[in-house]
């Protein structure tokens, strides 16, 4: 049995640096009670909650959700690395698709710290054994540098070094990743800086990554209401955002047997999800209008374009020349400013997609609406792996 499922009501808090936000608890609650107030619902109305986060305690969701209401329903944490969000969205979805309940809410968020991602316990063997292992294989341990920037932008330096792309590329997509973030007033970051600007900042791999080609530690929360539509006919709710497909893949072995970087950021997740995704809803990738996507590095960026089927690999440094990947080009990547300027609360990402393409399906993203969208995809990825496509659909 599978059933519609449509977002009734979805919450964002302003995302920030880390020290300036309210607590983890406070940022959830708060996306909470927006999402709610969007759907016009209560939270008695909700059946079944799923609380994403990945620097917490256990049950830290019942925390967040304790200040809505507690009302005896299931709580569910999960923690997917980066992909925890759509993670906790997929389960909601799936929840009401097959029957299980009418109502169920997703929420994310996340209280980072300062600098660099570190591991939490190091008094045992990291859940990226075995992916840390091929990055120094294949990229060695260049001093200084943390695994994040190994792994990602040593996917990059593959993409340059197998296709020829040029640094300056990945500039390209910062400098357009802040033009859209400053039409976002829920952005973490809103000044405009140029591929120059980019190219300028402080090396910090040699002829591989500045600076600004890595996204900011972020606080922030999110949160979705899916729903049924028997439930939202009875209830009077909106029915005009459609999760149309839904992915949730993980790794295979060709992931570390490729011993290729871009493999091991997990271009072959995103491309299993984004094709059963598709089939799904039914389309393909010339059919979709807004894109929120990964881009954790600029270098993701361009990696994903070719995962999700936006071109040929080898064929997305010419995507970006062309600009097919902003306002009048193909598609609109990352309107909101993407995890580049937007910011990347890892719990919260994935709804923060969702919060962003729901407002452009409905025609409430102001400054940064894509003229005329009617199908939207969001592409999520955590290594470890998990990797998390999204198509929504608007209906009439």
């Amino acid at each position: 049995m599978s059933r519609n499922v449509f977002v009734a009501g979805v919450g964002m808090i302003p995302f920030k640096k880390p020290g300036t936000s309210e607590t983890y608890d406070v940022m959830g609650a708060t996306a909470v009670r927006q999402a709610l107030a969007d759907a016009g619902l209560d939270y008695r109305d909700v059946q079944q909650a799923f609380a994403g986060y990945v620097y917490g305690d256990s049950t830290c969701g019942q925390k967040a959700l304790y200040h809505v209401g507690m009302t005896g329903i299931p709580v569910i944490n999960v923690n997917n690395n980066c992909a925890t969000g759509s993670s906790a969205l997929f389960l909601a979805r799936q929840a009401v698709a097959s029957g299980a309940v009418d109502c169920a809410l997703a929420v994310g968020f996340e209280f980072m710290q300062p600098g660099a991602l570190k591991a939490s316990f190091t008094d045992r063997a990291p859940a990226l054994e075995r992916a840390n292992a091929i990055v120094d294989e294949l990229v060695g341990r260049p001093e200084g540098l943390g695994n994040a920037i190994r792994q990602f932008a040593g996917a990059g330096m593959a993409h340059m070094k197998k296709y020829g792309t040029k640094l300056e590329t990945f500039a390209a997509i910062r400098a357009k990743a802040s033009r859209h973030a400053a039409r976002n007033p829920l952005a973490v970051f809103r000044n405009v800086i140029s591929t120059e600007d980019v190219m300028a900042a402080p090396m910090l791999w040699d002829g591989v990554l500045t600076r600004l080609m890595a996204c900011p530690p972020t606080c922030g929360g999110a949160a979705a209401i899916v729903v049924s539509e028997s439930f939202a006919k009875r209830k009077g709710l909106r029915t005009d955002v459609l999760i149309a497909g839904q992915a949730l893949t993980t790794d295979t072995p060709s992931t570390y047997d490729a011993r290729d970087m871009i493999r091991v950021v997990g271009f072959d997740m995103a491309q299993a999800a984004a094709k059963s995704a598709y089939e799904q809803a039914g389309v393909g990738p010339k059919d979709i209008d807004v894109i929120e996507l990964h881009d954790c590095f600029a270098q993701n960026e361009l990696i994903t374009y070719e995962a999700l089927g936006l071109c040929p690999e080898g064929e997305a440094e010419k995507l970006v020349n062309d600009g097919d990947n902003t306002y009048g080009g193909e598609w609109v990547v990352n309107p909101s400013g993407g995890l580049l300027s937007k910011g990347h609360p890892l719990g919260a990402t994935g709804l923060a997609q969702c919060y962003e393409l729901t407002q452009q399906l409905r025609g409430a993203a102001d400054e940064r609406q894509v003229e005329g969208a009617k199908l939207a995809l969001a592409h999520n990825v955590g290594l470890g792996g998990a990797c998390v496509v999204t198509i929504y659909k608007k209906v009439a």
